[in-house]
C-alpha cells in the first residue's frame, strides 16, 4: 500500500473527543501502540473479506473518521488516503471466497484480521477489534462491541478496509459484468439475488451461502 500526499489541514492536533478520548485513555493504562482492526464484507454473497489493522498517531486527529458504513463513498476515498498518509503503520489482510466456503465465514474473517495484524511493520502494544477475539495473536486485546463507533484506531481500519473491498469488487464486476458488483459489492440485493437465478453463480460466489445456492425445484 502507498501514500498520498494530503494536505494536512484535515489533521489537528487532538483535543480527544470521542471517538479519540477512547483510545487516548487505552494509552493513559500503559499502551503506547494501538492497532485498531476491522473487517469488510462478511455479510455479502460474493467476493473476499478483507480486514485491516490501523495504528494512528497520539495527538492527531483524522476529522469524518467514523464507522465506514455510514460514511459516503466519496468521503470514504478522501479519508483513506488521509488515514495512509498519518497512520502510524496499516496491515490489510484478504480471505477470498474459496476460503470463505472451505471454512466458513467467521474462521475467514479472524484469519483475514490474524494477517492484517500480522502484516503489520511494528509489534502493537494492544489490539483494539470490533467484537472479536483472536486467540492466534498472542499480543494484549481488547474486543468492543460497536468498536467502529467507538475507537478512531477501529474506524480507522474499517474505512481502510471498506475501500479496498469496494475496489476490488470494481474489478470483479470488470471479469463478472452482468452480476453488478460495481453496485452491490456482492451484498444480496434484489437485483444481485435476480441476477444469481438467471446465471447462476460465478466463481466469486460464496457456495456456501444459502442464497447462493439454487433455488430449490417444485415437486
Amino acid at each position: 500500500m502507498g501514500s498520498r500526499n494530503i494536505p494536512k489541514r484535515a489533521a489537528q492536533k487532538c483535543s480527544f473527543g470521542d471517538p479519540y478520548a477512547h483510545d487516548e485513555s487505552v494509552r493513559k493504562n500503559g499502551f503506547g501502540l494501538i492497532a485498531g482492526v476491522d473487517e469488510s464484507g462478511r455479510g455479502p454473497l460474493a467476493g473476499p473479506v478483507v480486514a485491516a489493522a490501523v495504528a494512528l498517531p497520539q495527538g492527531i486527529v483524522i476529522q469524518g473518521v467514523r464507522d465506514s458504513k455510514i460514511v459516503p463513498a466519496a468521503e470514504r476515498e478522501r479519508l483513506f488516503w488521509e488515514i495512509m498518509d498519518h497512520a502510524v503503520d496499516v496491515g490489510v489482510g484478504i480471505v477470498d471466497a474459496e476460503e470463505i466456503d472451505r471454512i466458513n465465514i467467521l474462521c475467514a474473517t479472524k484469519l483475514a484480521m490474524h494477517n492484517a495484524i500480522t502484516a503489520l511493520a511494528n509489534r502493537p502494544d494492544i489490539i483494539l477489534i470490533d467484537a472479536l477475539q483472536l486467540p492466534s495473536i498472542p499480543i494484549r486485546q481488547m474486543p468492543l462491541i460497536k468498536g467502529d463507533a467507538k475507537s478512531a484506531a477501529i474506524a480507522a481500519a474499517s474505512i481502510i478496509a471498506k475501500v479496498i473491498r469496494d475496489k476490488i469488487m470494481a474489478e470483479y464486476h470488470i471479469l463478472y459484468p452482468r452480476y453488478g458488483f460495481d453496485r452491490h459489492k456482492g451484498y444480496g440485493t434484489r437485483k444481485h439475488l435476480e441476477s444469481i437465478r438467471e446465471h447462476g453463480p460465478c466463481p466469486i460466489h460464496r457456495k456456501s451461502f444459502r442464497k447462493v445456492l439454487p433455488l430449490e425445484l417444485p415437486f
